[in-house]
């Protein structure tokens, strides 16, 4: 499904070249729950929004469900991230002034898609993730748990090949952050392919990968039971 291949990222400090990235090579299945991890800095981020076609590498080759996106102009990737990709972010990303119900519809409106097919997926959604009750209210209504359900609600009404979550536990509590965790593993069981970025090791365990940045090196890439989660 996904292929880099020698990808890095780069910026100039002054007249030297720094790297974010570097020399990444990785392979992401169909199907697969795949965990990124490591410190502050390492290009988790960074490599993220390269997978999630929101950053361009400086250097090597990205095939995304067999399309050069190395290649591909701006409106061909557009059409990629639009079709194929859902993304939910720790800070949530919801618009303050759309209620519940619109805030899930914001990604249908993209696509040439008619009001009682859009009406159908989103009621859809709001049952999946117990949000029916909550349809009517405005982000600053709910709590941030609820507020992490709408966003994957949005990320996966468009029903997406893959989501790309960064931190999406990282302002809830303990137990709001588990049932996040378990609304990724169901969907993942489903047989949406998931790709995360977090800092912890418990929330690493949902998934069957672990990969491991270092100054935007990858160090380690193993199976779950494979890897010394503790390090």
């Amino acid at each position: 499904m996904i292929k880099l291949s020698g990808v890095s990222k780069t910026f100039r400090a002054g007249f030297q070249k720094a790297y974010i990235l570097e020399n990444v090579d990785l392979d992401i299945q169909m199907g697969e729950f795949v965990t990124i991890m490591g410190p502050s800095g390492a290009g988790k981020s960074t490599l993220l929004n390269i997978l999630g076609l929101l950053e361009q590498p400086n250097e090597g080759t990205y095939f995304f469900m067999d399309k050069p996106v190395h290649k591909l102009r701006e409106k061909e990737k557009t059409e990629l991230h639009k079709h194929h990709i859902g993304f939910v972010f720790q800070a949530y990303h919801l618009i303050d002034d759309l209620t519940v119900y619109e805030n899930i519809e914001t990604p249908l409106l993209y696509r040439k898609m008619c009001k009682s097919e859009r009406k159908e997926r989103i009621l859809l959604m709001l049952d999946k993730f117990h949000l029916t009750g909550k349809k009517s209210l405005f982000p600053h209504q709910l709590s941030g748990g609820q507020q992490q359900l709408v966003g994957i609600a949005r990320a996966v009404v468009g029903k997406p090949s893959i989501i790309l979550a960064d931190e999406p536990t990282g302002n809830l509590h303990s137990e709001q952050g588990a049932e996040i965790m378990e609304m990724f593993s169901s969907l993942n069981s489903d047989g949406i392919t998931i790709v995360q970025v977090t800092h912890s090791e418990k929330n690493a365990t949902y998934g069957d990968r672990i990969i491991r940045l270092v100054d935007g090196k990858i160090t380690t890439d193993a199976k779950v039971n494979e890897s010394t989660v503790s390090g």
